[in-house]
């Protein structure tokens, strides 16, 4: 019996975010949209809510994915848009999170930004937005902004890549 785990992502563009997961075995399915977390960040910022097959792909694979494709070290103007978070759905995971956070650390040289936050409310995107990528890869956007870091997981997450699904857009599985 498959044992499937839902965690959200904040960190970009919910565009980006949802194609890097959605090129990764083990996940079931990427809701993209909008979530807010309980105080003080109750504010909607975009991200995507992941299901994921626990037998297949780790929270702390995930996590590392997730850090890794976004600038989860750097405080820009766009944060509050493009919130650097885990949201988790239980409070009794807030913890586990952070330690996978603190050993995730060693991977960059400046400190890590991504909050750990108690997810609160969803809104999806508009239905014409979703799959963004996998239906439009040759869109300019595409192209600038998510192939790039489909190239990034296919170097560095080479094992966690559902082959089938990446390899079908030649933009993205090119080396770059």
């Amino acid at each position: 019996m498959q044992a499937i785990h839902k965690i959200g992502f904040g960190g970009g563009c919910h565009w980006c975010t949802e194609a890097v997961f959605q090129s990764l075995k083990g996940v079931t399915h990427v809701a993209q949209g909008f979530i807010a977390a309980t105080e003080p960040e109750s504010s909607y910022s975009e991200a995507v809510i992941v299901s994921f097959n626990q037998d297949e792909l780790t929270l702390k694979e995930l996590i590392s994915v997730h850090l890794h494709t976004h600038n989860s070290t750097a405080d820009h103007s766009f944060r509050r848009k493009y919130r650097s978070a885990v949201y988790v759905f239980d409070e009794r995971e807030i913890s586990g999170v952070r330690n996978i956070l603190r050993y995730l650390q060693k991977d960059f040289v400046d400190p890590l930004i991504t909050q750990v936050l108690l997810y609160k409310d969803f809104k999806a995107s508009e239905e014409q937005f979703h799959n963004y990528y996998y239906t439009n890869p040759e869109k300019p956007f595409c192209e600038t902004y998510i192939a790039p870091k489909l190239n990034k997981i296919n170097l560095d997450f080479a094992d966690l890549i559902d082959r089938e699904k990446i390899n079908t857009y030649p933009s993205s599985s090119q080396k770059s």
